[in-house]
């Protein structure tokens, strides 16, 4: 219990430092709804770009859901969960997105992951910002220059993890 207490106190931690332009950014999949068949992930993901250094967070029933990491788009698309990369369970689980490239994630439940509780992260390498270099003129980085489309945790992120938090305490 006191791990998962430190864990919390952790994100909310994290995430309040998270502001600074440049400073990974934490997702929570379907916000205050989380990993839920009845949340539309597809149109969360949407609105999102994830970077190397990003972490993602996974908030979900145990009794209900879980979730899975796939090796392909093949099993992706299939919902085939027959050769998973790997398995999560604790209902609040924490992904470091640390390299370039398509991570495929999935519910644990076949019926819902065909029903589309599945999201692709598409980890795009980290936002290059203005740099002004020693003899004063700048240099700009490729990349786009605008903040991304993604949020730190808002208000209702952090509703939810007080919530979360609270349930955990079981107060």
């Amino acid at each position: 219990m006191g791990a998962r207490i430190l864990l919390v106190v952790a994100i909310v931690f994290t995430a309040a430092t998270a502001v600074v332009a440049g400073a990974p950014v934490h997702h929570v999949v379907g916000e205050d709804r989380g990993w839920d068949p009845s949340t539309d992930v597809a149109s969360w993901y949407s609105q999102r770009v994830f970077r190397v250094g990003d972490k993602i967070w996974f908030t979900y029933s145990t009794t209900q859901e879980s979730l899975v990491e796939l090796r392909n788009e093949e099993d992706f698309t299939s919902c085939d969960l027959s050769n998973p990369i790997k398995m999560y369970t604790d209902g609040l689980d924490t992904i470091s997105l640390e390299g370039e490239g398509i991570r495929y994630f999935v519910s644990g439940n076949t019926e819902s992951c065909k029903n589309g509780l599945k999201i692709p992260v598409k980890i795009q390498p980290k936002e290059q910002i203005m740099a002004q270099n020693n003899i004063g003129s700048m240099a700009v980085a490729d990349g786009p220059t605008v903040p991304s489309a993604s949020t730190n945790l808002n208000g209702l992120s952090y509703i939810l993890i007080v919530g979360l938090s609270i349930c955990l305490l079981g107060l």
